[in-house]
């Protein structure tokens, strides 16, 4: 095992044994192999600095390697975006830890051999994040590498698997370049996702953002503060905050719209697709601390005298989110509200059995206007997971859901 600081500052010796130039970076090409140093920095003082490739190491130790060519056979340096730098873009860097959902900062870089046909491969395994690496660091040029190596051994190794690493790339199209894909944090929980963005910059939030797809962007969002989601949102093209937005509920993409500038805020319902536009808009006209601004418009209803097997089918054949169903309501001949059914009483119900025989009493619901307190009030009175928001008429236009309420509650903590 090598460290990335035990080569960077190294000698290198071409294939005659003359000295070639100070090793001052070590290359990375994601496109073509992720883990792999691929090309070795050159430094030689007053000289323009050369470029060994991979195939053209024949050794390599801790300040030194040797190379299996002339000096003559070396290509001079021209710089490439597409590179990842070791030095440049990993060591002192803030990463994130998908596996430990957190930010670190990186203090060194750990590689392994792969000797193949004469030649040297180092292979990137992991990164190191604590005591080991920064003391490494710390007396890199003060002591001998084996004299640092037994000093280490008596330190806790902090390290994470390469693999688990993703890089925050605030340049967009380097981070097209680089092909650094983020498939580890779009399977992370969205909630550890949005507390890992509140570590970063703007400017690293915003790459992260952008490198994510619609429907995991839109679920970090949900989750991070309002504020920090209003100033995310605002410096999106409205196209890209409409695609993001569209993913959301609609309560939840209400209240992002309302954090906005009225012009932004605009721009963005423009892009929307015309009913999802209709339905936030209509949202965005109740107070935010009363049950319409609290509601969403994506719930189940049925009618009351579908029996359980009909539900269950309809429901297999419909765009419904598994939040969705928790609750499901009832409405009779004339559209009114008449019953809410657990979803776990249609699956423990005979196929036949009604929906109007399975409904939860007292009947429970409230208007629009009603204030958020009302609405606390109910869910703890009747221990309810979902709640019917009615009109005038008593016909249903929303539900609020459990952790709409946990949601609002903790905001007054």
């Amino acid at each position: 095992m090598l460290h990335a600081t035990e080569l960077l500052g190294g000698e290198a010796y071409d294939v005659k044994g003359n000295f070639v130039g100070r090793v001052t970076e070590l290359f990375i090409e994601p496109a073509e192999q992720p883990n792999r140093v691929a090309r070795y920095l050159l430094n030689r003082g007053k000289y323009l600095p050369l470029v060994a490739g991979h195939r053209q190491v024949s050794f390599v130790a801790p300040g030194v390697i040797k190379l299996n060519v002339d000096e003559k056979d070396l290509e001079h340096f021209h710089p490439n975006e597409a590179w990842l730098g070791v030095r440049k873009d990993l060591l002192d860097q803030q990463i994130i830890d998908t596996s430990g959902r957190k930010v670190v900062r990186v203090n060194d870089i750990d590689l392994a051999e792969q000797r193949t046909d004469g030649t040297v491969e180092l292979r990137v395994t992991d990164v190191d994040v604590g005591l080991t690496g920064a003391t490494r660091r710390l007396l890199q040029g003060l002591a001998s590498p084996s004299l640092i190596r037994r000093l280490q051994q008596k330190l806790p190794a902090r390290i994470i698997r390469w693999e688990f690493v993703n890089l925050i790339e605030p340049d967009p199209l380097r981070r097209v370049k680089l092909r650094i894909t983020h498939d580890k944090l779009e399977s992370m929980h969205p909630a550890d996702l949005a507390d890992i963005m509140e570590e970063l910059s703007p400017t690293e939030r915003q790459a992260i953002i952008a490198s994510l797809d619609e429907q995991t962007a839109a679920e970090a969002l949900a989750e991070l503060d309002s504020r920090l989601t209003s100033q995310i949102v605002e410096k999106l093209e409205p196209g890209k905050a409409a695609d993001i937005i569209e993913e959301m509920e609609p309560d939840k993409a209400a209240d992002v719209l309302a954090g906005l500038s009225p012009e932004v805020s605009q721009d963005v319902l423009e892009e929307m697709p015309g009913e999802e536009a209709r339905e936030v808009q209509a949202l965005l006209k109740f107070d935010e601390s009363s049950a319409g601004g609290m509601m969403t418009t994506d719930f189940v209803f049925v009618g009351e005298t579908a029996t359980c097997a009909e539900v269950v089918e309809w429901i297999r054949h419909q765009d419904v989110k598994i939040e969705q169903l928790d609750t499901i309501f009832l409405i009779n001949a004339d559209a009114k509200l008449s019953g809410a059914v657990a979803v776990g009483r249609i699956l423990l119900a005979p196929a036949d059995e009604t929906m109007t025989r399975l409904k939860s009493e007292p009947l429970v619901s409230v208007t629009p206007d009603a204030d958020e307190k009302e609405v606390f009030e109910l869910f703890d009175k009747y221990n309810l997971h979902g709640l019917c928001v009615v009109d005038a008429e008593g016909r249903p236009m929303g539900a609020i859901t459990a952790d709409d309420v946990v949601t609002r509650l903790c905001a007054h903590l």
